[in-house]
């Protein structure tokens, strides 16, 4: 089967056209320690594809070089019961030892890293530069026909930079997706 988006046609993500609210479903950001060992983000994984759960964004890195222990961080979809399911599905996989749902728990900071590449001369090329540095966003290459801008923010700020840059060239992007911690103490 193969899709075709006509010129002009809407480039909306499928993700976007289904109303999380209308069926009680939030987005919630994960935080799972883990033992740094091979195998485990594919488990953590296949807890969610084996039971028809999204993954929106997912980060791994090691946290504690000591311990061998990694910090996952997921963000998912689902009503207040799936994530609870969720979570304690988590905390039965052998080598997790903490599960944190920051988005109940309390403030948390949350940040992306995104790269875009805008292709484009003359005033479409200016422009990308004023909206660039209205976002903060950094040049991080240049060529005469084009930039490459890294931003950070949260997924939001992110999601509107791609969308001014769109009709001003936008050729790719790269994101890490979200990484969080919660605040305080």
């Amino acid at each position: 089967m193969t899709l075709v988006i006509e010129k002009g046609a809407s480039s909306q993500s499928a993700y976007d056209l289904r109303d999380y609210h209308a069926a009680g479903e939030a987005q919630h950001t994960l935080s799972v320690i883990v033992d740094n060992e091979s195998g485990v983000l594919a488990r953590v994984i296949g807890l969610f594809s084996g039971r028809g759960y999204n993954i929106d964004s997912l980060t791994v890195a090691e946290v504690d070089h000591t311990g061998h222990r990694s910090r996952i961080t997921l963000v998912t979809r689902g009503t207040p019961a799936v994530i609870e399911q969720i979570k304690a599905q988590l905390g039965r996989i052998i080598p997790v030892h903490e599960v944190h749902d920051l988005t109940v728990e309390g403030p948390s900071v949350e940040r992306e890293l995104g790269l875009f590449k805008v292709a484009g001369t003359g005033d479409k090329r200016l422009e990308a530069l004023r909206i660039g540095d209205i976002f903060r966003a950094k040049v991080v290459d240049s060529t005469l026909e084009s930039f490459v801008f890294e931003i950070t923010g949260t997924s939001d700020k992110l999601d509107a930079f791609a969308e001014l840059m769109r009709p001003l060239g936008l050729s790719e992007m790269a994101r890490t997706g979200v990484a969080a911690l919660s605040r305080g103490r």
